[in-house]
């Protein structure tokens, strides 16, 4: 049961990162390395903040904010000096290393007898995990509500438009530059506030915390895709979070057939790949039949 309550509680917190590249990944149609640096960027932020004596609370949005100013540092190197954004994200990301270890001024910070968002008077009386599930579910209802609302003004529907037509939307009169720059910030924000919780939750951060995030994004989005099959944008939103949890389900059961936990990156992106492969098995398949079904009436 407390390994079920964790699991969940886990999936709850890091689906702000499936949040926060869905709106890239999905919507701007393109993958952000970013990523990679902005959570453990988050995460480096939050922890020495909190160490100085912050509100964990302030220390949380500050990381929101540290990360957005890494996207847009991003957005700019793509859209004004013309890098491509894999290039331009791994640029920023390479450069939040750097960054991190002068934050934290060490490898590694420990939040050991330090107030966090965790540890409050409004959670001290629950079960063990259970503080991590009501904190997720509040901070993804809160977070899913607000991109549900953006993305129906008119200024979500010209980020949206640039996603789907560019030259479309620039014939709208959208400036699809500044809508690129917003997502990457929006983005990068969201994934350095998931680093600052997964951070006060492990109670520590690690200059090498970001290493296979991506992955772990990129499988809440897909997993929650493949499970809950045709969605409208809004519903694809929220099955970001339930993918989240059925992937942190998918790990520990691995967990529980034997495999060390140093394979979980390993793991994680086999899972990825096949999940992203599913349509093409789903064709091959379909083709058989067809082609069974066509022997068949030949004879």
């Amino acid at each position: 049961m407390s390994l079920a309550v964790s699991a969940i509680g886990q999936g709850l917190l890091w689906a702000v990162l499936g949040v926060g590249l869905f709106l890239t990944f999905r919507i701007l149609d393109f993958a952000d390395m970013t990523v990679e640096g902005t959570f453990p960027l988050g995460a480096a932020t939050a922890v020495a903040a909190i160490s100085q004596g912050m509100n964990p609370l302030l220390a949380t949005l500050l990381a929101f904010v540290i990360g957005a100013l890494a996207g847009l540092i991003t957005g700019l190197l793509y859209t004004k000096g013309h890098i491509p954004i894999l290039l331009a994200g791994i640029l920023v990301m390479t450069a939040c290393y750097s960054v991190n270890l002068r934050i934290m001024g060490r490898a590694n910070v420990s939040l050991l007898g330090k107030a966090t968002l965790f540890k409050n008077h409004l959670l001290a009386g629950l079960p063990q995990y259970f503080d991590s599930v009501v904190l997720g579910i509040v901070v993804m209802v809160v977070i899913t509500s607000i991109v549900i609302y953006f993305l129906q003004t008119e200024l979500g529907q010209g980020f949206i438009a640039t996603g789907d037509n560019q030259t479309m939307a620039r014939s709208l009169g959208i400036n699809t530059d500044n809508m690129k720059i917003m997502g990457l910030m929006v983005s990068n924000g969201l994934i350095a506030f998931g680093g600052a919780l997964v951070a006060q939750n492990n109670g520590y951060a690690d200059v090498n915390m970001g290493i296979g995030i991506i992955v772990i994004a990129l499988a809440s989005i897909i997993i929650g895709e493949v499970a809950f099959g045709d969605l409208t944008l809004n519903q694809r939103l929220v099955a970001v979070t339930l993918g989240s949890i059925l992937y942190r389900f998918v790990l520990l059961l691995v967990l529980k057939l034997g495999f060390s936990a140093n394979d979980l990156n390993l793991i994680s992106a086999i899972i990825l790949a096949l999940c992203m492969m599913l349509p093409v098995f789903k064709r091959v398949l379909n083709f058989k039949h067809i082609l069974k079904r066509g022997l068949d009436t030949n004879d």
